[in-house]
């Protein structure tokens, strides 16, 4: 047999081939390794992102749905207040007309007291004048026909008349 220089029909540069072949894969297998590894890390890490990014996107709805409940609220108090404002304000307009029907009867009252206390001081002023009219008139006409026999006839009968009427 003869003895063939190329190894397995492999010349020099098949064997540097296959030579070169086992240093890539020998080179290859640490750094798919170490690239497969940092991948896992980098996969890891952005995994962790999305649960921390799902769980914050959670509260965000949470809180969401917690300032939607209080507007909710707020707006219901806001209405409750409104319509207590309005019903408030209803009574005291009908208070207030109340008052002012009461004040104006009270007035009116007043007023009509204070007219008959003026027309009775009017019929007064006129009886004192009407008195002091038959007063001046009488003793005009007395003065006029008294004689003075009737004078002492008067006086007379008046002097006599005064012990019955004392006692």
């Amino acid at each position: 047999m003869e003895h063939d220089p190329t190894l397995l029909g492999l010349g020099a540069t098949g064997w540097v081939a296959v030579a070169f072949i086992i240093f890539v894969v020998a080179t290859i297998k640490p750094i798919v390794s170490k690239v497969g590894g940092m991948l896992d890390e980098k996969s890891a890490a952005i995994g962790a992102q999305l649960k921390e990014a799902e769980a914050l996107r959670e509260e965000a709805q949470a809180a969401l749905a917690n300032y939607q409940r209080l507007q909710r609220d707020a707006l219901k108090e806001a209405e409750e207040i409104v319509g207590h404002a309005k019903e408030e304000a209803a009574r005291i307009r009908k208070e207030a007309k109340q008052h002012l029907t009461e004040s104006l009867k009270r007035r009116e009252e007043q007023a009509a007291e204070k007219i008959a206390r003026a027309e009775a001081q009017a019929l007064q002023d006129v009886r004192n004048q009407a008195v002091e009219l038959a007063m001046a008139a009488t003793g005009n006409l007395l003065a006029e026909k008294m004689t003075p026999e009737v004078n002492e006839k008067i006086v007379k009968s008046a002097v006599a008349d005064l012990p019955a009427r004392l006692q």
